[in-house]
């Protein structure tokens, strides 16, 4: 046989038939035979030719198999044959040719899969191809191109076909499939996405910033930035703080003083003597200022002890010259005198001149103390705080304010039937909330209206407050100043005394109050509690200035207060909180002007709880103390509310003037409530009702500006139709009522209405227009007081009727939720039906969390927070179905927060 020539293994693709061939030289017969059995001549396709070298005869032999006998044939192996040649010299055998039917699986038995691995890491991808016969073939793709193995960094394992890269680069990340193929078909593995991340790394520390004050302890920072490398495909961020502080402390300049004078010397030949000082106490030190003035001082002397070409003065002079030097002299001082008087006089008559334009400039500080309830409408027609009412307001930009809440002499607070709120408490299928006698009710707190009253022990007091008068003409300052008075006491106070049953404790007016919770006094246990305003001195809460106020500071105790519970208070504030533009924080007073921090609003704590709201903020509690809200701006859009006014009143001094004052101050009760008090006094009345702005951190100031005064029936003084505040007036105000005054004087007692527009405006920044339209003319019923008198009669209320839940229901509510059952409903569920899921750190280690949550509930719906809310929410729970809740320890939370 020619080797080559012998049968060979076949494979049928799909239904096509394979031929096998045998050829054999000499050969004078060649037949197959298949499966043991001899293939029939017929089926035999022969042919014959001489070798033109060796003169041979040389016979070829070829048969067709199709799919249909491999497939019939079932013996112990696969379907063979092959070929035996008959020749003179004998018989010849060739070697076993197999048929096989070819075929390739559609799915892989092991795709690739995806991974994420850091730079230099090894990447490793499997693949196990479909079966097949013949074996597939496995190729690689990468982004859909054939991958290269020419690089010694990727290599593929033959044994198993998996792709290894043994140090990963950035350029190695992408989409990766393993192809597998033979001769029947080509398949695809799902495609893996191979990424390739780098972690970052922290950058060198920039040098220390200068310290942040220039005399003292302070502080300076340096920072650095995840950018070595920086963070690539999802890698990690770098660990650790980005900024570093220390405390840093600068010698303080030392401003120069003067010593004392030195004794006069003696009178000199020119009738002249002198004394000297010496910048010595202290010496200018540390780039500290010189001393301010002269060092010698020099002046004329007499007495018989000046000389003149070494003789007295009075000895060379004659008789006469002396006689004609003392009528010199008094004929002198008679000049002087008389110039001295007709100065005084035209002085007199030129103040007395300019008195008929009033004041400009009130004093602020005299706008402090105590006043009635009070309440703008949105309707101005039926308003009695306006002087006129026939014009509409701009419903459009005002604002409604409500007076803070107040309580009643009694409210019966059994309105509710405990079986129709308590019996669905076991399966919490809560269907109604307060029913009494057949009809639905609500508890609520009333004001009680006294007219001409202040609430009692808070009647303001005015004694010993300078007010501010004119400041002259062009150039002045046009704003009066803030005049604290010594010493600062409390401006509001309201004190109750509680026992084990708890209570409410009320300022009146102004948006403060204090919640004690059942429970929190010991039993057989009193204390007389008392809550008060204090207004700080410093308009700023921190050394370098960086942060405001944005409340009153609030002082509750007694100091020695020992409470079971915390109690919740409540604290107006004046801060745009919409967006996340600000870091508030929570204050308490140490000594002087110094305050620590409590906590960070938005921070998770175990000692305190902090829930800001749009206007208020409740806070939780376990130490008495003096606490105010301050806050740090974290860039210019971060703003503040202010609260504009314009009030009017008749010229005392001139029966045709009239004086208009804008305000603006922080938008809390209580700084709105000094503004009242001071215009009550001296019968000012609302001309607009006050309305809202937001001033915002990017240091321009506020203007304020009188428009569309009618010239022909009113004359403004000269140089303040456009006053200004500076921006730290108005940013660091610390509740300090702000104040600017505009002076009118019609040309005719005739003219007794009055129409103009107040705009005022942050420089760059929107406008509001305060619309006056009044009568300057008095009534015969008397001027119409800016308050209607409505006045808080009662600040505190004790036991059940401070407390909109009855204490049976609220101890049923604590019983069901403080411990977890079967189906996972918990305190934790009730805070978050409750909206109060935030900071759960707190709650958790109390021992009642779910009182404490209730306090809180309270503390938010003082007098409009309906029961049906905290019905809605039992109802929405006992609709939950969720596994059993895991109850985790005070310590466990720590762990977790």
């Amino acid at each position: 046989y020619d080797n080559d020539k012998e049968p060979v293994d076949a494979y049928i693709v799909k239904s096509n038939p394979i031929k096998l061939r045998c050829q054999a030289r000499p050969a004078l017969q060649i037949f197959f035979k298949c499966n043991g059995e001899w293939v029939h001549q017929s089926q035999h396709m022969s042919q014959e030719h001489t070798d033109l070298t060796t003169g041979l005869k040389i016979r070829e032999v070829m048969i067709n198999v199709s799919r249909q006998q491999v497939e019939d044939f079932h013996g112990p192996e696969d379907y063979w044959c092959l070929c035996v040649a008959w020749s003179h010299l004998g018989t010849s055998k060739s070697r076993k040719a197999t048929v096989r039917i070819a075929y390739l699986r559609k799915n892989f038995e092991q795709d690739p899969q995806g991974t994420e691995v850091p730079l230099n890491g090894m990447i490793v991808l499997h693949c196990r191809p479909p079966e097949g016969v013949p074996v597939a073939e496995v190729d690689w793709l990468k982004n859909e191109e054939n991958l290269s193995f020419d690089d010694g960094n990727i290599m593929e394992k033959k044994g198993d076909h998996n792709l290894i890269i043994s140090e990963a680069r950035l350029s190695d990340s992408g989409n990766y499939t393993c192809v597998a193929s033979n001769i029947v078909a080509k398949r695809r593995s799902a495609t893996a996405t191979v990424i390739v991340y780098v972690n970052g790394g922290w950058s060198s520390w920039t040098d220390w910033s200068p310290c942040n004050v220039r005399c003292g302890r302070g502080v300076q920072k340096r920072s650095r930035t995840c950018t070595n490398p920086a963070p690539l495909n999802g890698g990690a961020f770098c660990e650790g703080m980005s900024v570093q502080k220390s405390t840093c402390n600068t010698v303080c300049p030392v401003d120069g003083g003067w010593g004392e004078w030195s004794e006069w010397s003696a009178c000199s030949s020119d009738c002249e003597r002198q004394r000297s000082r010496e910048c010595t106490a202290p010496e200018p030190k540390h780039g500290g200022r010189l001393c301010d003035g002269v060092a010698v001082a020099t002046e004329n002397c007499t007495g018989g002890l000046c000389t003149q070409n070494r003789k007295l003065l009075h000895d060379a002079k004659p008789q006469g010259v002396e006689n004609s030097s003392d009528v010199a002299l008094y004929s002198g001082l008679a000049a002087g005198v008389v110039t001295v008087v007709l100065l005084i006089v035209a002085v007199t008559l030129y103040r007395r001149s300019q008195s008929e334009y009033g004041v400009d400039v009130i004093d602020s500080s005299a706008l402090t103390g105590g006043f009635q309830s009070f309440s703008f409408k949105t309707s101005r027609q039926a308003n009695p705080l306006l002087i006129n009412s026939s014009m509409q307001p701009d419903l459009t930009v005002s604002r409604t304010y409500t007076s803070p809440m107040c309580f009643q002499d009694s409210i019966d607070k059994e309105l509710m039937a405990e079986r129709s709120l308590l019996d669905p408490l076991p399966d919490l299928k809560v269907k109604a909330f307060t029913v009494s006698s057949g009809v639905t009710e609500r508890a609520e707190y009333h004001v009680m209206s006294h007219p001409q009253t202040f609430p009692r022990g808070l009647a303001p007091d005015y004694r010993g407050v300078a007010v501010g008068t004119t400041l002259g003409r062009r150039g002045k300052n046009l704003f009066s100043p803030h005049v604290s008075l010594t010493p600062r006491l409390p401006l509001h106070r309201a004190t109750a005394v509680f026992g084990h049953a708890g209570g409410r404790l009320v300022v009146p007016n102004t948006g403060i109050s204090l919640l004690v919770p059942h429970g929190g006094i010991a039993e057989d246990t009193t204390w007389e509690m008392y809550m008060s305003i204090n207004q700080e001195d410093s308009s700023t809460a921190s050394d370098d200035g960086s942060e405001i106020f944005l409340s009153p500071a609030v002082t509750y105790g007694p100091p020695g207060l020992d409470l079971s519970y915390p109690i919740a208070m409540t604290i107006a504030h004046c801060a745009e909180v919409a967006a996340d533009n600000w870091t508030i924080r929570l204050k308490r007073h140490i000594q002087d002007n110094k305050w620590e921090e409590v906590m960070s609003v938005n921070e998770e704590s175990t000692s305190c709880y902090c829930l800001l709201e749009a206007q208020k903020c409740h806070v939780l509690l376990e130490h008495p103390g003096r606490y105010a809200l301050v806050g740090e701006p974290l860039n210019q859009e971060a703003g503040k509310r202010l609260r504009l006014a314009v009030f009017g009143s008749p010229d005392a001094s001139n029966s045709l003037g009239f004086t208009l004052r804008v305000y603006c101050v922080d938008d809390t009760p209580h700084a709105f409530q000094e503004v009242a008090v001071g215009e009550r006094s001296r019968g000012g009345r609302l001309l607009e009702e006050p309305k809202m702005m937001l001033f915002k951190a990017n240091t321009f100031s506020l203007q304020v500006s009188i428009q569309d005064v009618p010239q022909l029936l009113w004359s403004i003084k000269p140089f303040t139709t456009c006053q200004e505040f500076s921006f730290s007036q108005v940013w660091a105000s610390n509740q300090h009522p702000l104040q600017c005054a505009f002076t009118l004087e019609r040309y005719s007692h005739s003219s007794s209405q009055l129409s103009c527009k107040i705009s005022i405006r942050q420089v760059t920044g929107k406008e509001q227009i305060l619309q006056v339209y009044t009568s300057v003319v008095e009534n015969e019923k008397g001027v119409v007081p800016f308050f209607t008198q409505s006045d808080c009669t009662i600040t505190s209320q004790t036991g059940s009727r401070a407390f909109k839940i009855p204490l049976s229901i609220r101890q049923r509510i604590s019983t069901t939720f403080d411990t977890a059952n079967a189906n996972g409903k918990d305190w934790q569920l009730l805070a978050q039906k409750l909206h109060i899921d935030r900071n759960l750190c707190y709650f958790a280690c109390q021992e009642s969390p779910s009182s404490v949550i209730l306090t809180l509930w309270e503390a938010q719906h003082p007098d409009s927070g309906d029961l049906d809310s905290l019905a809605s929410a039992l109802e929405e729970i006992s609709k939950v179905h969720s596994p059993k809740a895991v109850s985790l320890s005070c310590n466990q939370f720590d762990t977790l927060c």
